[in-house]
This record gives structure tokens, sequence and C-alpha cells, in this order.
């Protein structure tokens, strides 16, 4: 938390600052591809692929383009090589089956240092009201509590996206809960409603997860659902269990990996922390600012994390003559 406040310090430092990215002779050349990076609707994921092509962009001379893409599409992208790279990848053992290991096309990138957890939350001061609320046995007990006008009459589980990472319907089923999920329609906007709640201290439960910019903002608990075990969340429409802890990785198509060049090797190389991340992402949707402007105030602060990625990639920019 005391990182995080004083990131926000950091704004004002920095816009007196005047640093400048180095640069190095690679970094003019003009005949560097550019690079196709995908680009997911989390903020969190926005904070990723900023600081990346910021890095790209200024360090080493590339053209970068964002392509928005949600994540099964992502995936589909890097087989038919129409992208280069997803900065943030959940899991997804399917996917990971079909692309990387049968059709080899697509190439684990190696962590970007972030760990995920996905779940159910509620608010501190409910958990002061009712102490028994975050253990999922009592959560039918508390279902009126929830209820709302688009909820049926049942508990409102409130959600993002149907797109992302999610098995709620299937743990509501399985789970016999008198629930029913309400999805806000974007990370954005269960936030919005998040906040608004929050405010006025009413109860929710929502599904969120971390990283997150928010969990450093405002108080949560996460409800205590059955504890995951190997294969309890391989059949999708029969999950039970909470979800695991995700090792967050990178994706890169089989011919931009194959091609090893500078970029490759930066976008491997790239590994930062989950407090890193939130504070980026907190630059973008608390204070407004653009991703753009986001990035290159992070990039400014914390050269000691970036500059071994550059590194990296230097050293085959030099190899490549």
């Amino acid at each position: 938390m005391k990182r995080f406040l004083g990131s926000l310090g950091l704004i004002s430092v920095l816009l007196c600052a005047g640093l400048t990215l180095p640069s190095d002779t690679s970094a003019g050349r003009r005949d560097r591809p550019t690079v196709r990076i995908g680009l997911h609707s989390w903020v969190g994921y926005h904070a990723n692929a900023h600081v990346v092509k910021h890095l790209l962009q200024h360090g080493l001379g590339y053209r970068v383009e964002l392509v928005p893409l949600d994540e099964e599409q992502g995936w589909r992208a890097l087989d038919a090589g129409s992208i280069d790279a997803l900065v943030e990848n959940w899991g997804h053992d399917d996917w990971a089956a079909r692309y990387i290991r049968q059709r080899a096309t697509v190439i684990d990138g190696g962590p970007t240092g972030n760990t995920g957890t996905i779940g159910w939350y509620v608010p501190d001061y409910l958990v002061e009201q009712y102490p028994d609320i975050t253990d999922w046995r009592n959560l039918n007990r508390y279902a009126h509590l929830f209820a709302a006008p688009e909820s049926g009459g049942r508990g409102r589980l409130l959600a993002a996206s149907p797109t992302y990472v999610t098995h709620e319907q299937a743990l509501i089923k399985n789970l016999g809960l008198n629930y029913t999920v309400v999805f806000a329609g974007s990370e954005t906007s269960e936030i919005d409603r998040v906040r608004q709640l929050y405010a006025r201290r009413e109860p929710m439960l929502f599904y969120f997860y971390e990283p997150q910019w928010l969990t450093w903002r405002l108080q949560f608990q996460k409800i205590k659902l059955p504890a995951h075990r190997a294969g309890c969340d391989a059949d999708p429409a029969a999950v039970a269990c909470d979800y695991p802890t995700y090792r967050l990785n990178k994706l890169f198509s089989r011919a931009f990996a194959d091609g090893g060049g500078p970029a490759y090797h930066l976008l491997r190389e790239f590994r930062w922390t989950n407090a890193d991340q939130d504070m980026v992402a907190a630059w973008i949707a608390s204070k407004r600012m653009s991703p753009e402007k986001a990035a290159e105030y992070w990039v400014r602060a914390h050269e000691d994390v970036w500059r071994p990625w550059l590194s990296a990639a230097r050293r085959t920019a030099a190899g490549d003559g």
C-alpha cells in the first residue's frame, strides 16, 4: 500500500524530471518490422502492453500495433500468425494443449512475473457484520442480502464479462447456490458498479481477480470456495472448486519466436510484479491518464527493472550487425 500511494506522488515529480529513455545505435533503424501485440480489455493487461510498447518503440525503434482481441481470439490469432504476442495469459489449459502441444503454432513466452488469482469477493464492512459469510457453505443463508431486480429474487453475483476466465454458472449450479450471475459487460463497468455499492456500504458479492489496482484502494475479502485440486476444473460443466493460482505468462506466435529478433528477446525478458502492474493500471483507470503517458512515467522511474530486458534485446541487435 505504501508503494502504491507513493507511486501517485511520483507523477508530479516525473512531470518535472525531463528524463528520456536511453537510446542506442539500433533505435532508429528503419528495417524493423511492426510488432503486433494482442490487446485484451482489462486495464492490467493494458499496463503490460503499453510498457513493452514504449520500450520497443523508444528503446529499439520498432513500430508497435496493439490489436484489440478477446482471449480466445488472441490464441487463434497467434495460431494464424496474424499477431506476434500476447503479454498476459491466464491459464487456458485446453487452448494450450491444442495450440502449444498439438499444433506447435504458439510458444509459451515465459512468466510475466505476476501471480494471478480469481474468485468471489465481499467487502470488509460486510464481513464485520456477518463474520461467517466468507464460507461458501453459508452463502445461501445470506442470498437475500444480495438480491437485486436483475437477479430474479435470487442473490446477485456481479461479474465483468463472460469472455473472461469464468466458471460462475457451473459453480452456482454444482454447489447448489441460490444465486444468479449478472454480467456488467466489462471490467470498467463492473468496477464502476462495485465502487458505487462500496461508497453506499451496500451488500455485494462479486467475481474479481488480482493483480487489480482496485484492491489497493478498497478492502475486500475472498470467499472460501471448495479448495482447488488437480483436474477439478477439467470439465467446465462440472466445476465445483475454487480457481487455481495462475502463473501469468506471455505467448508468442511460432514465427515471431523462431525469428529471435530484439523484440522477441525484450518480450521474453519482460517480467515485473503485481505492484508494478497495479501502479500503472491505477494511473490509467483512477487518474484517467493515457496508457501511453502512464507507461512513460513508469519507465522513467524504474530503470532498474526494465534495463535487463532492454540489454538482452540490444545484445541481439548488436549480433544482427
